[in-house]
């Protein structure tokens, strides 16, 4: 045995005893029994780990073993109440395919289970090869919102400060990048304002693509249980859920929604609707803001939304005649070519009617993933920790002081974004990725490209829960992670409410935590005594409020996980108060975190989407989310055979009727969907829910992201996965 392997045999055991030590007191990473203070009969609470709503489950033990879930009732954010993916949140932990050991690609190519010591040799010996030959910029990685703030800091710190990786992003830009730019450009920081509070305050309630029944079920609950009959108004394309249950539905053409907005903000300005008290003294900008939204007169707005021009006079009423309006969007917005255009739109309607630091106010971005807010603030990704600048001088050093590093360790060249890693694999400047709880290969937008980029990499590492995954089926190298319940740490919601995770569930076989192998690999590289104050997840959380100290972010008031428990939003400095369970909305005193106090207009032209209908694709496709039950790329909701029955069976295309009727398509019939890049089988499904010219595909499904098109937001990077152009046929004229 070589003397690094033996290394590597020491770091692996250390781990493995300091796992059974550590799962007997907060912040435990590694193996070890379930918690010795969780008594036998015990019920434990912890936040959920699929969507952003961040709800409280209390785990039910037996013989210190997880055996069941239910909602906790007293947690602010869910009261009660828990979305089907919540009631069967622990069964992807006892799925079959759990990835239960490393597993290398041998000469044949096939992955064959090995060793850890194995698994982190080849791990920094392939590593270093590739940053020896082509640099260390070459060696990129992909974070995720799916793990634990506590992970995602460490891995970005130890890429970037003790690997000497360059470029690193999460896939949170497929999520959020777009409401992250348009919170910096008009607040000064990515600071959603809200309070999910907020939904039971307000008499008016604009949902701008989202179909929040079914994408955050909660939060739909939440306005159920407003007291004030609020209006509600839905601007989708899809008469979805939703929409159904609103009180107007805008059935606009896709991709028109900037052209609406600015057509509502003119009318609102004409009928004097304008807060100019708090305009004047909070904001900049609104003079050339109506200079510029004149121009979208109200025939302007129905000739390209299709709208009527009354739909459009009795939005504007419904707003001007609003005392508490809030405003919410999510993927439907940020998923666009110009999804910051529409999202700082959305902000300037809060912002010249006034509607933002108030109960039953806001522009309020909803997240996706459980942990996007954490990625977004402390993965040390595109950002630097707390929101800082990789560019900026000032903001290493404060990092470099609080760490007690060399400013030298921190890059000062900004990373690239997702779309540009995955470009710069097509160009030779990436030459290995290190994918961490992220599903890409199936997930990426036009993946037939990706699959084929994946392949020309000299190194691709998987880290994740299951080795059946479409990225870990192409890697190099899988390290086996430990999952939701089997760890601990904390995730940030929507609403800024820092929530904890619990480990109530040993992980199989040879998997670890997340932040196990982080450290494993630290200690294989050479590089961790830098990384010795990081000694567990608590032990970072302490860390991660100095970073924060001072900051928008601030939750350096938070004691430790014990604080933590009960939910406290951000900011919550070093002194303040109260805390768990509060309410604490943003810019209540209208102060904004430019530097000169004042929330900012932003706006520009409209511009048509890159890729058009023609006679070979005469249709636009919508996707989004298809049941309450599915999420994402199924890799764990699939497991639940629970929840596979609360969705259809495979894929299904919406079209409607009148399409249905000049393709020669009936309901239930096998059809081919096909894009320029490429097709996938579906079964129709004819309905109205879609407008004439317009078909909807679910997007959980493996074919659905040959489809659709790259293109980019150019402000944030973000994937527009919302529309393309494409044909549908009979399966059978097509294979004729």
């Amino acid at each position: 045995m070589s003397g690094s392997s033996r290394r590597s045999n020491l770091l692996v055991a250390r781990a493995g005893r300091q796992g059974d030590d550590l799962a007997r007191r907060p912040g435990g990473f590694g193996l070890g029994q379930v918690p010795a203070r969780l008594a036998p009969e015990a019920v434990t609470s912890m936040v959920c780990g699929y969507c952003s709503v961040g709800c409280s489950l209390d785990v039910h033990l037996r013989g210190g073993q997880a055996v069941n879930l239910s909602p906790t009732t007293e947690y602010p954010v869910n009261l009660g109440m828990a979305c089907p993916k919540g009631w069967e949140a622990l069964a992807p932990l006892a799925a079959p395919d759990r990835a239960t050991t490393p597993l290398l690609r041998d000469a044949r190519g096939q992955l064959q289970s090995v060793g850890w010591p194995e698994a982190l040799d080849t791990f920094v010996a392939r590593v270093r090869a590739v940053q020896a030959e082509h640099g260390p910029a070459a060696m990129a990685f992909l974070s995720t919102g799916q793990i634990a703030t506590e992970e995602m800091a460490l891995l970005g710190a130890l890429a970037k400060f003790g690997m000497g990786m360059v470029h690193g992003d999460g896939n949170t830009r497929q999520c959020m990048a777009t409401s992250v730019v348009a919170y910096k450009q008009a607040f000064g920081f990515d600071a959603p304002p809200y309070t999910y509070a907020d939904l039971e305050a307000s008499d008016v309630i604009i949902l701008a693509g989202s179909n929040l029944c079914i994408t955050h079920p909660i939060l739909w609950e939440r306005i159920c249980r407003n007291p004030h009959h609020p209006e509600i108004v839905v601007i989708d394309p899809r008469a979805t859920e939703t929409a159904l249950a609103a009180t107007q539905h805008l059935a606009l053409a896709p991709k028109s929604d900037l052209v609406l907005l600015y057509g509502l903000a003119r009318a609102l300005i004409e009928r004097g609707a304008v807060d100019r008290a708090f305009v004047e003294a909070h904001t900049s900008g609104f003079d050339a803001f109506a200079a510029h939204v004149a121009a979208f007169d109200p025939d302007r707005v129905a000739e390209v939304t299709g709208l009527t021009t009354e739909a459009l006079d009795r939005l504007a009423t419904t707003v001007a005649g609003g005392r508490r309006v809030s405003l919410w969007w999510t993927m439907g917005v940020n998923q666009s070519h110009e999804g910051v255009l529409v999202a700082q739109a959305i902000v300037d309607l809060a912002l010249l009617t006034g509607n933002i630091g108030r109960p039953g106010t806001g522009a309020n971005s909803i997240t996706g993933q459980c942990n996007a807010m954490g990625s977004r603030l402390f993965s040390n990704t595109t950002n630097l920790f707390g929101g800082r600048d990789f560019a900026d001088a000032g903001d290493r050093a404060e990092v470099a002081d609080v760490l007690g590093l060399d400013p030298a360790c921190i890059p000062s060249q900004p990373s690239m974004a997702f779309d540009q890693i995955v470009e710069g694999i097509a160009t030779g400047e990436i030459r290995g990725l290190w994918v961490v709880a992220t599903n890409s290969a199936h997930s990426w937008i036009n993946h037939s490209e990706l699959h084929d980029l994946l392949g020309r990499l000299d190194l691709l590492v998987v880290q994740d829960l299951y080795a059946t995954t479409e990225t870990a089926q192409r890697a190099d190298l899988v390290l086996p992670a430990a999952g939701w319940g089997e760890k601990e740490g904390t995730f940030i919601n929507s609403e800024r409410r820092i929530g904890l995770i619990t480990r109530v569930a040993r992980a199989p076989g040879q998997a670890l935590a997340d932040f196990a192998i982080f450290k494993l690999v630290a200690e294989a590289w050479g590089c961790g005594e830098l990384f010795e104050a990081w000694s567990s997840p608590e032990a970072v959380f302490e860390i991660l409020g100095r970073l924060s100290a001072g900051r928008p972010c601030d939750v350096s008031g938070i004691g430790g996980y014990a604080d933590a428990r009960g939910g406290i939003q951000w900011p919550f400095p070093a002194g303040a108060t109260g805390g768990v369970g509060e309410e604490r909305r943003l810019f209540a005193d209208g102060h904004f975190f430019h530097p000169d106090g004042r929330a900012r207009f932003c706006f520009g032209e409209p511009r048509p989407p890159r890729e058009a209908t023609s006679r070979r694709y005469p249709l636009v496709l919508l996707t989004g989310r298809g049941s309450s039950a599915q999420w994402h790329t199924q890799t764990r909701t699939g497991k639940s055979a629970v929840l596979r029955t609360l969705h259809p069976d495979g894929p299904y295309v919406e079209v409607n009727p009148a399409d249905a009727s000049e393709l020669g398509l009936g309901a239930g019939q096998d059809v081919l969907v096909t894009s320029a890049r490429g097709s996938m089988r579906a079964r129709a499904e004819v309905t109205s829910a879609v407008a004439p010219g317009q078909v909807f595909v679910p997007m959980h499904d493996a074919q659905v992201n040959r489809l659709t098109h790259p293109s980019f937001d150019p402000s944030s990077r973000q994937p527009s996965y919302k529309h393309c152009a494409v044909a549908v046929r009979p399966l059978e004229r097509w294979e004729h």
